[in-house]
């Protein structure tokens, strides 16, 4: 027992619940059929995205303003209910359920998506005039299917986003010197995979959705998310399982509830008096900085279960530690706040600029690239520049400043600068539309 022990993972079960045997669960093989659902998603999801605008204005004959604010709801949307999927992973279904479940979910919206795009009921006619204004917009009903297609897609995006990385990762051991370091490359390797699944989202899928029909390119979409999460499920006995610790979410609820409950309570005048149950390795030090989240460790009567257990309450007495992880928190509010402006220059990418880019001669030879297809240059610009910057300014950078390249902070700074630079240099849109009526007319746009 105690030689089955020393291969065990000692924070990681199996799918018995029994501890993670490290030569049969988990590592590389396992984390790759994790990856299979994140290609996937990004193929999914930016294949969809990126080419939605031209059906909207084109196909459901919207106004291209309306038709943009659909495309960014639907993306921020994605976004946002990570935090749902986080929350439900971390406090009730696990990681491993969470991607189960969710990957069906978007398995059903892309379904559903090719199906509203093939049906000629869920669409419009064709608009048979030269003027835009005059053709018929899609009814409630259409727009209807559309929305819940899309938003189940959205739903699945954000249980997916929230689990995949972690529950990749779950299968190294960060206490084993050997599989950390196959940890850190298994991180590099899923930035790439993201990469090249957009990429692939943005060339064939696009291409497809063009040439060949859209439901053929969503039916696909729906048929890979299938084959994706056959392969994750057959390696359901290999995987190692890590227990949540409780979602984030509800430790900052519980920290202010504590705090607002007790603002006017006196702070003692020795730090050592608060609360504090974690061992002392894993403590995190009192800070200054925000005191009056300080006083929920204030310990008080009635704070404490009253059936005399030793646990307190966890919404009336937070431990110091905790308040810590939470000011941690609040310090990187500014900076995900500056992320807001990049990410609404971002979303130009696959709205108007894929509207512009519709009005541009864009043959190669007698191959037309599809409108949606320029996106490319911006996957393009990031593989890159990651192989720039690993290849080239990291090593100069060592050796001029002996160090591993910029920090965290100066790669968002420069991101944000390149951004702002980025948004002025606007290509002209001039453009002349020829027009044998009566003559020869020629307009200048």
């Amino acid at each position: 027992m105690e030689e089955k022990l020393g291969w065990a993972v000692a924070d990681a079960v199996d799918y018995r619940d029994l501890p993670a045997d490290r030569s049969k669960t988990g590592g590389w093989v396992r984390a790759a059929q994790i990856l299979g659902i994140e290609i996937c998603e990004r193929l999914s999801t930016m294949g969809i995205a990126v080419n939605l605008v031209t059906y909207l204005t084109g196909t459901m004959h919207l106004p291209s303003a309306t038709s943009a604010n659909i495309v960014t709801d639907f993306m921020g949307t994605s976004f946002l209910l990570c935090l749902l999927g986080g929350f439900l992973a971390d406090s009730y279904l696990g990681r491993y359920k969470t991607i189960a479940i969710f990957t069906m979910v978007q398995i059903l919206g892309t379904g559903l998506l090719a199906i509203s795009t093939k049906l000629p009921q869920l669409h419009p006619p064709p608009c048979k005039s030269i003027a835009p204004e005059t053709c018929k917009q899609a009814n409630g009903t259409q727009m209807g299917i559309l929305y819940m297609s899309l938003y189940l897609i959205a739903l699945g995006t954000g249980g997916l986003k929230s689990s995949v990385s972690g529950f990749g990762s779950d299968q190294f051991d960060d206490k084993d010197e050997k599989e950390k370091s196959q940890m850190a490359f298994f991180f590099n390797r899923f930035i790439f995979f993201i990469s090249l699944g957009t990429l692939t989202a943005v060339t064939v899928l696009v291409y497809i959705q063009d040439e060949v029909g859209r439901s053929w390119a969503y039916g696909i979409c729906s048929v890979s998310m299938f084959t994706a999460v056959v392969i994750f499920l057959s390696g359901s006995k290999r995987y190692r399982y890590k227990k949540g610790s409780g979602s984030p979410i509800v430790q900052i609820c519980q920290v202010l509830t504590a705090s607002i409950a007790k603002r006017k309570l006196n702070m003692p005048s020795n730090i050592g008096l608060l609360y504090e149950d974690f061992p002392q390795a894993t403590r995190i030090h009192h800070t200054e900085q925000f005191r009056c989240l300080d006083k929920a460790a204030i310990i008080v009567e009635g704070d404490f279960e009253k059936n005399g257990s030793s646990s307190p309450n966890p919404w009336k007495l937070c431990s110091v530690t905790k308040i810590e992880e939470v000011k941690m928190m609040i310090r990187l509010l500014p900076i995900w706040a500056t992320t807001i402006i990049f990410w609404t220059t971002y979303a130009q990418m696959i709205t108007f600029s894929v509207e512009q880019a519709t009005t541009m001669k864009r043959y190669v030879g007698k191959f037309q690239i599809p409108a949606g297809s320029l996106t490319v240059f911006f996957v393009g610009a990031i593989l890159i520049t990651v192989a720039v910057y690993d290849r080239l300014i990291i090593p100069f950078w060592k050796r001029w400043k002996g160090k591993p390249g910029f920090t965290n902070l100066q790669r968002i700074s420069i991101g944000l600068v390149l951004s702002a630079i980025g948004m002025p240099i606007k290509p002209r849109n001039d453009f002349e539309m020829e027009s044998d009526v009566n003559g020869s007319v020629e307009e200048k746009c």
